[in-house]
Formats: structure tokens, C-alpha cells, sequence
């Protein structure tokens, strides 16, 4: 029978590693979350790319007597009108970069996590799956997302300007180094770091959560795809309501105007300040569209992946 991501981490005297990882030191979950997790994030961001876009313009056209953008769908037109259909997609190339490690890392960390803190049953306990989330969220803020996504809003930044300066993805990556160091890709580190890890720790919690009620106890039963997509998409809303104001003050921090802020706590005073409370919320529409559609695929995808290399590599029978 196929194992689902939450079956991968029983004890190691209930199973055997497979063969094709046996020789090498990190674990087979830990060497399954990192190639795999790779693996996922790369096929979901090509899909679920344009709604990032929508979501990123809508934090950084800042609260006005004139906004620019009405709404999502105004953002969507305006942008085809002006840059074409692939104007939604501004930006990919950064985030495609960015997004095999920082799903090798996320699903990598929280599986090397998972094996440590699971009981002789294989289960999590309430605190440890927030642990292990809170765990590959900050890990993959350090090791991945934040150079990523600095130089992902500064692209998407860089389009709504009416000259853009940015050629492509070396360019432009050498136009931010040149003028701010390479500091410049590492802005927004502390917001980036809340935001990955209360995101990573939702989301987990909440997946494995679903999971263990699905199953009542048995972590042999299987889960269809469908359902294990819809437990993925109320996991990806729990944590868009839950840290949407981190990702706003993060998104400000990286955009192409961050130096009128003094740092992470001054930016998110200044946006109370001058904007209110519901500026927390901007671009929620579309970053809960994005990231439903994006947890479900994920989760999809990864397990997906988990049952093909099963029947590829079977496990030795001694």
C-alpha cells in the first residue's frame, strides 16, 4: 500500500529504508522531503504563479487618495493591457529559482523534525506539529525564501514603474546588488522568518491535524487525493488569516521603497499610522485564491510522487 507524507515518519524499528537511500546518511523521509519536496515546488509555482503576481501589486500600491488598482480583477486588466497576458507572469523566473530549494527545505526540515519528535506510534502530538512546522518555516526563510522573495517583489515592483529598469533575471539581480550590496537580497529577514515560520506551523498543524482525525488512529489508512487537496486548501486558508499582516509588513520591507522604513517593527507602525488597520489585509482575496490552490496542489503532488517511487522501488523483504 501507498504511504501518504504522514505515514513516511513511523518509528525506524517499524520500517526499513528503502535500498536506493540506504547507503547515504541523511534519513529516507529526510532525503524523500528534500528531493521530492524539490520536485513539488517547481510544478505548483508555474501553476498558481499569476495570483502571487495580483497579490504582490495589490500590498505595494499603498493606501491613497488615487489607488491604482481597484481590486484584483482591475490589477489583471491592467496589467494584460499594458504588458500583455504574460505580464502575470513577471517575476516566475525568480520564483521557480527559489522555489525547488525552499520546498526541499520546508518538506526536508519538517520530516527530519517529525522522525525526532514522533511517539512509538508514529504520531505528533498538538505542540510538536506546530513545533515542526514552526521549525521547516524558518528554515526555509533563512536557507531560501528571503533572497527569493526580495528579489521577486522588486521585479514585480519594478514593472509598475513607468520606465522598468530591470532586463531580466541576472540583470536585474545585479542591478540590487550593485545599488544596496548584497545585503539588498536579504531584506525583510525577520518579517520573512515570522511569516514562513507562523505559515509552515499553521499549515502543518492544521494538515496533520485533519490527517489524524481522517484516520481515527490509524496511520495505515490511506487518503484519497481529493480529500488530501481539500484538507491542503483549509490548511493554506487557516494561515492566510492567521499571518496575512506579516506577509504585508514583509512585502513592504522588500519592495523597491524599503529604506523609508526603519526596520520591520517601524514599518508595520508607520502602515497603522497612515493607512489603518484593513491595510494589514491588503491582497488577501488573491493570496487566499493563490495559497489554497497552492497547499492542496502541494500536498497533492508530494504524495503523488510518494506512491509512483514506491512501485519503482520496493523495499527489501528480509
Amino acid at each position: 500500500m501507498a504511504e501518504s507524507p504522514s505515514q513516511m515518519s513511523s518509528s525506524a524499528s517499524d520500517k526499513k529504508p528503502l535500498s536506493l537511500w540506504s547507503r547515504y546518511g541523511p534519513s529516507e523521509n529526510t532525503v524523500r522531503g528534500i528531493v521530492i519536496g524539490g520536485i513539488t515546488g517547481g510544478i505548483e509555482i508555474c501553476i498558481t504563479f499569476p495570483t502571487e503576481y495580483v497579490k504582490t501589486q495589490l500590498q505595494l500600491d499603498e493606501r491613497s487618495a488615487t489607488p491604482k488598482y481597484k481590486g484584483p480583477i482591475d490589477c489583471v486588466k491592467q496589467t494584460v493591457k499594458g504588458h500583455g497576458f504574460f505580464g502575470l507572469y513577471r517575476g516566475l523566473s525568480v520564483l521557480l529559482y527559489g522555489s525547488i530549494p525552499k520546498s526541499s527545505f520546508r518538506f526536508g526540515t519538517f520530516e527530519y523534525l517529525k522522525s525526532k519528535a514522533v511517539d512509538e506510534k508514529g504520531n505528533l502530538s498538538p505542540v510538536n506539529r506546530l513545533l515542526c512546522g514552526l521549525g521547516a518555516g524558518i528554515s526555509e526563510a533563512i536557507f531560501a525564501v528571503t533572497p527569493m522573495e526580495t528579489v521577486k517583489v522588486k521585479f514585480i515592483h519594478d514593472q509598475g514603474l513607468p520606465q522598468p529598469k530591470f532586463k531580466g533575471f541576472a540583470h536585474g539581480v545585479g542591478c540590487i546588488i550593485k545599488q544596496d550590496g548584497i545585503g539588498g537580497i536579504y531584506k525583510g529577514v525577520t518579517a520573512t522568518m515570522a511569516k514562513q515560520g507562523s505559515n509552515q506551523a499553521i499549515r502543518f498543524f492544521v494538515m496533520e491535524t485533519l490527517k489524524d482525525w481522517y484516520r481515527g488512529g490509524d496511520n495505515s489508512k490511506s487518503i484519497s487525493k481529493p480529500i488530501v487537496g481539500l484538507m491542503g486548501a483549509v490548511a493554506g486558508a487557516a494561515s492566510v488569516y492567521g499571518n496575512t499582516p506579516i506577509d504585508v509588513v514583509k512585502t513592504r520591507m522588500q519592495g523597491l521603497e524599503a529604506k523609508k522604513y526603519k526596520n520591520t517593527i517601524d514599518c508595520a507602525m508607520q502602515i497603522w499610522k497612515k493607512e489603518g488597520f484593513f491595510a494589514f489585509y491588503k491582497g488577501t482575496v488573491p493570496r487566499l485564491s493563490r495559497v489554497c490552490l497552492d497547499v492542496a496542489i502541494t500536498f497533492m503532488i508530494y504524495d503523488s510522487i510518494i506512491e509512483m517511487l514506491n512501485k519503482y522501488w520496493k523495499k527489501p523483504t528480509n
